[in-house]
């Protein structure tokens, strides 16, 4: 499979595109969230997190202008993967509701949601967006941009992370405290 830079950068466009549906899911679900009594927690990662994954799709276009090339033979499972990390990350958002946004906030004294997705990881979202930093950047052989950000993305996940759970708090962690945070069947 051939995918040409003008296909990958329509691609690249779309999941803009896609991204700017969610940020405006997610201030909707904030305001509620906060009208609600929400507590927001970890707002120092959360600028540094959305200019990380506004600088991610910028330099997915840059490496594959500076290096064109055609397509990985790889490059439609590199599409799946991309596309299965979109379903995943609306199934995520779907179970979660009004209760899913960008930031961290909590209802205190509100249940887990451990439906859908959550049956099965603590954080299906992330594990969405782990394959998402992979996967997009492969679709056009721009390894460098996989590498480096895959790396990036696990130093903000684990600062993200430990401030959602933290925040969760014990009836959460009751809760989840069997499943894994990321891969199905891994260790928790």
């Amino acid at each position: 499979m051939v995918i040409t830079l003008h296909a990958y950068l329509g691609f690249l466009l779309a999941l803009a595109l896609e991204r700017g549906a969610e940020l405006v899911v997610s201030s909707r679900h904030a305001r509620r969230l906060l009208a609600r009594g929400g507590v927001e927690v970890g707002r120092g990662h959360y600028r540094p997190m959305v200019l990380f994954h506004a600088a991610f799709l910028v330099a997915c276009a840059a490496e594959a202008a500076a290096h064109p090339a055609p397509a990985p033979p790889a490059a439609l499972a590199a599409v799946g993967g991309a596309l299965l990390a979109q379903g995943l990350r609306w199934w995520a958002i779907a179970t979660l509701g009004e209760r899913w946004c960008t930031r961290v906030i909590v209802l205190r004294g509100a249940a887990p949601v451990t439906g859908g997705p959550y049956r099965f990881l603590r954080h299906p979202n992330y594990l969405a967006v782990v394959l998402e930093i992979a996967c997009v950047p492969l679709a056009f052989g721009a390894w460098r941009t996989a590498l480096a950000f895959s790396a990036g993305n696990a130093i903000l996940l684990a600062v993200r992370i430990r401030a959602e759970e933290g925040a969760l708090g014990e009836e959460w962690a009751r809760a989840f405290g069997s499943k894994p945070r990321l891969l199905p069947g891994a260790h928790p």
